[in-house]
């Protein structure tokens, strides 16, 4: 958890989609009633998937 918020994953800035693939698992999640944001990390340079607070892994699978 990093700064109140859990990363659920990773994707790189780099890649031919963007953003795309971030935000369509985000929109997955929001669907099972997560309440997930992609946020940028400046210094891996990667997209992330978060939610405030704690995420258990039985939401996440």
């Amino acid at each position: 958890m990093v700064n109140g918020r859990t990363v659920l994953e990773r994707f790189p800035a780099g890649g031919p989609r963007g953003s795309w693939p971030a935000e369509e698992f985000a929109h997955a999640r929001r669907l099972e009633g997560m309440a997930a944001e992609v946020v940028m990390d400046l210094a891996t340079d990667t997209f992330l998937v978060v939610v405030r607070g704690e995420a258990t892994v039985d939401a996440v699978a």
